[in-house]
C-alpha cells in the first residue's frame, strides 16, 4: 500500500501486513522518523523527541503546591 510522508510527502511503499501499531519506520527520503498509528488504514504521524506528537494529547502539569 502507498502512503505519503506527512513531513515531506514522499510517497512510501509500506504493506500494512507488515506493520504493527506503534512500529516506528524511517521515510527514505527526509529521514524523519514515523509512527504506524493505524494499520487499517495505514496511517503514520510524526515522532518527535518524545515520542507520538499529537498536539490534542497534550498534557499540562502544574507544578504548583496548594498548601
Amino acid at each position: 500500500m502507498s502512503v505519503v510522508c506527512p513531513e515531506c510527502d514522499n510517497p512510501l511503499d509500506i504493506d500494512a501486513d507488515d506493520v504493527d501499531e506503534g512500529e516506528v519506520i524511517q521515510c527514505d527520503e527526509c529521514g524523519s522518523d514515523l509512527e504506524v498509528v493505524s494499520s487499517d488504514p495505514l496511517e503514520l504521524a510524526p515522532v518527535d523527541a518524545e515520542g507520538y506528537d499529537d498536539e490534542d494529547d497534550a498534557v499540562v502539569v502544574d507544578d504548583e503546591d496548594d498548601e
